[in-house]
């Protein structure tokens, strides 16, 4: 009976348990349908009548004072940090980054950044610069610790300039109610 027990403790196999799966090599063109969604939302989405021209949602949510901008950079900044889990080269991350920081900064300007939204396209330029990328046949390799300090170093500045936007926008708010009040 005590033979038994044993042959069957030998033939019970022991579970290994992960908190997290480990890491699989992924390929940058994997983010690409991401990139090229949000670009069309984003950017492209509809086609003026009569034109080539296309717009989309950034720049007709960019005129919701202080929230619509604040919710194009949060877009942009989530496609960023996928770019950066699947490797892409920080050159690549840093031209990426400009885009976003450029669409907000000057985005914050009532009309004159709205109207530089429909034409920039952060987004598009974006995709554009991965599909570029992944075009090159450049190796990819896994995301290093410089890489996630240059990411988080750009989503602070991208959360000043947001922050700044905010503040900015309620401050005028403020001023136009004491304005109109008479205080």
């Amino acid at each position: 009976m005590q033979s038994k027990i044993e042959n069957q403790k030998s033939k019970v196999q022991e579970v290994e348990w992960e908190v997290l799966p480990p890491e699989q090599p992924r390929d940058p063109r994997s983010i690409e349908p991401l990139f090229r969604w949000v670009a069309l939302i984003m950017d492209n989405l509809l086609r003026v009548p009569g034109t080539q021209f296309r717009i989309g949602i950034d720049p007709l949510i960019g005129l919701i004072p202080g929230i619509g901008d604040t919710g194009s950079a949060v877009i942009s900044a989530m496609a960023l940090i996928q770019a950066a889990r699947q490797g892409i080269p920080k050159i690549v991350l840093a031209r990426m980054s400009v885009n976003i920081l450029l669409n907000e900064l000057i985005g914050i300007i009532p009309i004159v950044g709205d109207a530089f939204s429909f034409w920039f396209k952060s987004n598009a330029r974006n995709y554009e610069l991965l599909r570029q990328h992944t075009a090159s046949g450049a190796a990819r390799r896994k995301a290093g610790r410089g890489d996630w300090l240059f990411v988080i170093g750009v989503l602070v500045a991208l959360a000043i300039v947001v922050g700044a936007g905010i503040f900015v926008t309620l401050f005028v708010l403020h001023q136009l109610i004491l304005l109109v009040t008479g205080r």
